[in-house]
C-alpha cells in the first residue's frame, strides 16, 4: 500500500464572473501595479491519500467533481505524486 499526496485547483469557468478577482485586480491598480489584468481567483486543496495508484486516482476524481467543486461554475484539475 503506497501514500499518495495530491494537489487540488478548483477555478471559476471562463464564462463565470470573479467578483473577488475583480477586487484584487482593482486593489492592485490602487498598489500602482496598473498593468496587472484579468485577476481569477481560485482554490488550491491538499490531500493524502493511501492504497493503489489507480484506487487514489479514482478516489480523487470523486472528491475533486463531487465534494471540492461545482462543475457547473468551476473547472479543477488534480496531480498525484507518490509521497
Amino acid at each position: 500500500m503506497s501514500t499518495y499526496k495530491a494537489k487540488v485547483f478548483v477555478t471559476l469557468k471562463p464564462s463565470i464572473l470573479d467578483p473577488q478577482g475583480r477586487t484584487v485586480e482593482r486593489a492592485l491598480s490602487h498598489l500602482d501595479h496598473g498593468n496587472v489584468a484579468g485577476v481569477r481567483v481560485g482554490k488550491y486543496i491538499e490531500l493524502t491519500l493511501t492504497g493503489t495508484r489507480e484506487a487514489a486516482e479514482a478516489q480523487l476524481k470523486d472528491i475533486t467533481q463531487n465534494v471540492l467543486s461545482n462543475p457547473v461554475m468551476e473547472d479543477a484539475r488534480w496531480e498525484l505524486e507518490e509521497a
